[in-house]
Formats: structure tokens, sequence, C-alpha cells
């Protein structure tokens, strides 16, 4: 099933910088092993925000749920998903099923 979900950060001020670091460089390791895994299929940066529009392919709600409580900024976050449909009009899924 595909996600899109969109991701709004919002550290609070009073977060140490060393500690904000270090939780950021969590998140980078554990969304790009869930890209590599081909779980988290497009990461799209929102430009002048801390936000990001990415595209989950997971089985379930349920897993999807688990994928991003388990974000280390996921505290930090407000999340809005999307659940996605093959739209009957797209080219591609007529080129993929040849």
């Amino acid at each position: 099933m595909l996600y899109l979900v969109r991701m709004d950060v919002k550290l609070p001020a009073t977060l140490a910088p060393a500690e904000a670091d270090a939780i950021k460089a969590r998140e980078k390791a554990y969304s790009q092993g869930l890209q590599r895994e081909g779980r988290w299929r497009h990461l799209w940066r929102v430009v002048g925000e801390y936000a990001n529009y990415s595209v989950f392919d997971v089985e379930s709600n349920d897993e999807l749920h688990t994928l991003l409580s388990q974000l280390p900024l996921f505290p930090y976050m407000q999340i809005q998903v999307t659940p996605l449909a093959q739209h009957p009009s797209a080219i591609a899924s007529a080129i993929t099923a040849n």
C-alpha cells in the first residue's frame, strides 16, 4: 500500500544543539535504512520549511504507524497521512504491466 506522508518538524528552542544533532543523525540513519529496504520510496524536501513529503510502500496502516512512530524526530513532528490508490488514467500502470 502506498501512502503520501507530510512531516513537519518543530524542534523546541530549548533543545541543546548537540542533542538536536544526535537526533538528526539517528533520523538520517533510520530513514536511509528504510529507503534501502524499499519501504520509504520517495523523500522530498519542502522548500523553505523544515518539512518533507514522502511516499511509503508498506503492507498496512499498522506498519506505517510503527515506522513513523520509531522516527527519532517523531516527538517533534506533526504528520499528515494520505493513502494512495492507482488512478485509472495513469499510464504508469500500463507501462509496468507490459
